[in-house]
């Protein structure tokens, strides 16, 4: 299974961007799919999370401002960034609970990570 994220860059303060994640590989199911980050010297955090039934999850400082959504049928999920803010930089990994169509259980897998960069 491969997890390829995409969408980062540069962006201005106030300004947006999407980020993308396609999963691949011999998937069964996907649950769970996340969006964490990882700003330098700082701890990981999760910023967002979709349920396969829809829920949502947000940080509280992205709250308002990001929105998660996922397409079943392509494996992907999104997270739309809008409003961002100089201490939203950071590099932003995709993660999912996959279970292969070999298993029976959930596993989680990561992507390579997108730099996401909020300057003037």
């Amino acid at each position: 299974v491969q997890l390829q994220a995409s969408g980062g860059g540069l962006v201005q303060p106030g300004g947006s961007l999407r980020l993308s994640c396609a999963a691949s590989g011999s998937i069964a199911t996907i649950s769970d799919m996340r969006w964490y980050r990882q700003a330098p010297e700082k701890e990981r955090e999760l910023v967002a999370a979709v349920a396969v039934g829809g829920s949502t999850y947000y940080l509280d400082s992205v709250k308002g401002r990001f929105t998660i959504s996922r397409d079943n049928a392509k494996n992907t999920w999104y997270l739309q960034m809008n409003s961002l803010k100089p201490e939203d930089a950071a590099v932003y990994f995709c993660n999912a609970a996959i279970r292969l169509r070999e298993s029976y259980t959930f596993r989680n897998y990561w992507g390579q990570g997108t730099q996401v960069t909020v300057s003037s």
